[in-house]
């Protein structure tokens, strides 16, 4: 009966370090996945950032455009076609026979 006993003991013990083990390993793979720096975090933040860095090549872009329209505004390299466009519409100036269409892209 001891031998039993025995026996029983050794397979509980040696289940039970099973047991623990699997369940550590379950617990430690949920959180590479799930956690706060798992690999959807991960995911995340890269599609967080490649949103936020077409932002920025958006505003670069813009913002180049508009230099050029100020350096063609410099005395120096005036443009006087450009410079009429701006005073008709600071001015909301226009002819009766013209059509002005107004972009509001810039």
């Amino acid at each position: 009966m001891a031998y039993l006993l025995d026996e029983l003991k050794w397979r509980l013990r040696r289940a039970l370090g099973m047991i623990i083990g699997t369940l550590l390993v379950g617990y430690f793979s949920y959180h590479l996945v799930q956690g706060d720096h798992g690999v959807i975090s991960h995911l995340q933040l890269k599609a967080t950032v490649a949103q936020a860095e077409q932002v920025r090549d958006d505003l670069v872009d813009r913002r180049s455009a508009l230099e050029h329209k100020v350096t063609l505004l410099y005395p120096d390299s005036l443009d006087r076609d450009l410079l009429e466009e701006q005073a008709r519409k600071m001015l909301n100036y226009g002819h009766p026979d013209e059509l002005v269409v107004f972009d509001n892209t810039l």
